[in-house]
């Protein structure tokens, strides 16, 4: 047999889309992924290198060929060999690695924590009732914003960064003005109980930004117009909770409820399907689309659109580019341990049942690029899994208790998880293992998120402190 460093593989790459790239190939079994990235950038004729990464049977090529994928996967090497490449984000984030402020302020748990679209605000929600508004250039409060009776236990920053809507324990859904600090008229009143989550209409959809849906403990969802604070129609056909709401980039609604049931609703109320198949609560909903559905008109670049028709236009441009060839995806977690992903409109089966958590599903979230999914649980690990497939990738141990949360940096090259354990940690993608821990808080971490442009990290939980975080 010749020496393994020096076998010759017959290649051809193919893009994520099932497109073949250039000729076969006849290639050293040691190539690496470098050099696969060099021959790549020729055969796209890319003025710039773009970065890729390389897939064969959906095994990522990290050393070279001949160790990974002969070896490591036990492939003949007489094989064909479909090299399936996927472009990477541009720009780098750096992890966050330093506490750079411990901003006090609170007086209960802070239970939501979110920076605006464009990064350049952040707000939190409390148990002590009040939302408040952080400057981030001083790194001290800028508003408290009090209306709301009992916790406030969702926020959402409108996709255009103006409004920002909040959903308290007290049954009502309240509406602020983030840089004065004032309300927005009165209290938005119609639910029975408390409101358990938050959506707004997408940017690329409606460029004004002014229609939200509530979903709430009663088993509805309202849809508010909040320019003219009024309700214009109620989803009501779950016969319990509702526990989450997304607005997809579709225009269509989608709800999850302790009725076990997922429920779809076209954009004037009317319902268009149920998806069926968990066998208990059903917690939590995420979309592929998340991301640039979050950040609507804003890139990395945090250029600011000059008027609403380019603002929309931009979001569109996003939304397709992060959308691609194929549909839209969804993936719900659920109390009965496992997840479904769905390509919610064309079938209503799902695509893959993922299961291996050895509790409940708390909180799953697609990466920016919509490739990867990770879902947090209450048996302390964090999961990875494939985004189009819902193939099961790697297990991320390391938390000593419940994973509450998962949070992605922008260039979807690290995930970060908040837990129960008073730790935050932030994984590395590439190695599928532990990049940093981040401890500090005296108490469980309730809620975590990245900034869009990638620049820092917001934490708060139970020890009533904000924690931001910088590289």
């Amino acid at each position: 047999m010749p020496d393994a460093e020096s076998r010759t593989i017959l290649a051809q790459f193919q893009s994520a889309d099932g497109d073949k790239t250039g000729p076969p190939l006849s290639l050293p079994s040691d190539v690496t992924a470098e050099q696969l990235s060099i021959l790549i950038n020729k055969f796209l004729d890319n003025e710039e290198t773009h970065p890729y990464s390389f897939y064969i049977d959906s095994t990522e090529v990290v050393h070279n060929i001949q160790k990974d994928i002969i070896e490591g996967n036990k492939r003949s090497a007489e094989d064909t060999l479909v090299i399936v490449y996927q472009p990477q984000a541009f720009f780098k984030v750096r992890a966050v690695t330093r506490c750079s402020s411990s901003m006090t302020g609170h007086t209960e748990a802070v239970i939501s924590a979110s920076f605006s679209p464009d990064g350049s605000q952040l707000a939190s929600g409390s148990g002590d009732t009040t939302v408040r508004i952080w400057d981030l250039a001083t790194e001290t409060p800028r508003h408290t914003l009090k209306g709301h009776k009992n916790w406030v236990l969702s926020i959402s920053w409108s996709p255009d960064g103006k409004t920002l809507a909040s959903g308290s324990m007290d049954n009502t859904v309240r509406l602020w003005d983030p840089r004065t600090g004032k309300e927005l008229g009165g209290a938005l009143t119609g639910h029975r109980k408390w409101i358990t989550s938050l959506a707004w209409e997408p940017l690329h959809i409606n460029p004004k930004a002014n229609r939200l849906a509530s979903s709430s403990k009663d088993g509805t969802v309202r849809v508010w117009d909040t320019s003219a604070r009024r309700c214009l129609f109620t989803l009501a056909s779950h016969t319990a909770a509702v526990t989450c709401v997304k607005w997809g980039g579709d225009g269509r609604i989608y709800t999850s409820s302790q009725d076990k049931t997922i429920k779809i609703w076209n954009p004037d109320g009317s319902l268009l399907k149920t998806l069926t198949g968990h066998a208990h609560w059903v917690n939590t909903l995420a979309f592929s689309t998340d991301f640039v559905l979050r950040t609507g008109a804003y890139d990395h670049t945090g250029r600011e659109p000059s008027s609403e028709a380019e603002a929309q236009a931009m979001a569109l441009k996003r939304y397709n580019e992060a959308r691609g060839k194929g549909p839209e995806r969804l993936v719900s977690g659920s109390d009965d341990f496992t997840m479904f992903l769905w390509d919610p409109l064309n079938s209503s089966k799902p695509i893959e049942r993922l299961v291996g958590h050895q509790k409940v599903v708390n909180h799953v979230s697609f990466s920016p690029d919509g490739r990867l999914l990770a879902s947090a649980s209450f048996d302390n690990s964090v999961k990875l899994w494939d985004g189009v497939s819902g193939k099961f990738i790697a297990s991320l141990r390391g938390h000593v208790a419940a994973v509450y949360q998962v949070c992605w940096s922008s260039d979807s090259r690290m995930l970060l998880s908040a837990s129960k354990d008073s730790t935050l940690k932030i994984w590395d993608l590439r190695t599928k293992k532990l990049k940093l821990e981040l401890p500090g808080h005296a108490d469980e971490v309730f809620t975590v998120d990245w900034s869009p442009g990638g620049d820092r990290v917001v934490s708060g939980g139970k020890d009533r402190e904000l924690k931001l975080w910088k590289n």
